[in-house]
């Protein structure tokens, strides 16, 4: 599924609701689309926000898939070229309470297993992997 986001908070929550609907129907358990949902409005909304500075009439892909045993969602925006994972931790930022962000890339590292980043034709592409197998034997607990 690939959804073209204009760059509002709406929009975004559009994109996380389209993101529960491919859960549903592959029956993935709640822990684990709830945990790609927080991470899709993160990101989302650090697009919106960084990327496209809030621009309604810019707009944005999300792409969702099921590659096997995982999901992918990637995020691709036009905006300035930025790494996500290159941000500084938040816990080894300086102890200026000015400083701000590393605490949403932390919260997207919790819920899937893999984040890449590149910037390709003039875009950013961020790409986030859950692995949907990561099981305790002969139970459902998600690890």
């Amino acid at each position: 599924m690939i959804l073209d986001v204009r760059a509002t908070p709406e929009e975004v929550m559009r994109a996380v609701g389209a993101l529960n609907d491919f859960a549903r129907c592959e029956a993935m358990p709640e822990k684990t689309a709830f945990g790609l949902a927080v991470a899709l409005e993160e990101c989302g909304s650090n697009i919106v926000n960084h990327a496209l500075r809030g621009d309604a009439n810019k707009h944005f892909q999300v792409l969702i898939e099921r590659a096997g045993d995982a999901v992918i969602i990637e995020l691709r925006d036009h905006g300035p070229a930025f790494d996500p994972t290159r941000s500084v931790p938040r816990e080894k930022q300086p102890t200026n309470e000015d400083a701000i962000g590393g605490w949403g890339i932390q919260l997207v590292r919790k819920y899937v297993d893999e984040i890449q980043y590149e910037r390709r034709t003039g875009q950013n592409v961020l790409r986030l992997t859950k692995s949907l197998r990561a099981r305790l034997p002969n139970t459902t607990q998600d690890y």
